[in-house]
């Protein structure tokens, strides 16, 4: 199964405590069918919020690429694909963040797997 995380989840992937904040995308991501992406946009929104105080990355920010290789997710560019596709069903949420990562998944035949209330619902989650 071809995933991409959330950046809520790749926060805890990078802090080790997925297991306890996200059992059952714990028990996914483990999973020997799970293929794991990791967006180069939830890297950047990591590294805005953290700089503007509202985030705490739980490690410095040069050291993020290096921590994401050791877990095996993979990362996902951003392409121009991305950023000019047209998501439908429209999304509910306004966050340019999220908006982008569904439609790195439209694109890449990829599932979002999140627990944001804004993007459960759509087509592209992962039911958790």
């Amino acid at each position: 199964m071809r995933c991409l995380l959330d950046t809520h989840m790749i926060i805890a992937v990078l802090r080790n405590d997925i297991h306890i904040r996200f059992p059952e995308a714990a028990k996914l991501v483990v999973s020997e069918d799970f293929s794991g992406f990791a967006s180069v946009a939830s890297l950047w929104e990591i590294a805005i919020k953290s700089r503007l105080g509202k985030l705490d990355p739980g490690m410095d920010l040069a050291a993020m690429q290096s921590a994401l290789e050791r877990t095996g997710l993979i990362t996902l560019s951003i392409e121009v694909s991305h950023v000019t596709t047209v998501i439908k069903p429209e999304p509910p949420t306004r966050d340019p963040f999220d908006r982008l990562l569904l439609a790195q998944c439209h694109v890449e035949g990829l599932q979002l797997v999140t627990v944001d209330r804004a993007l459960v619902d759509h087509p592209l989650a992962f039911r958790l």
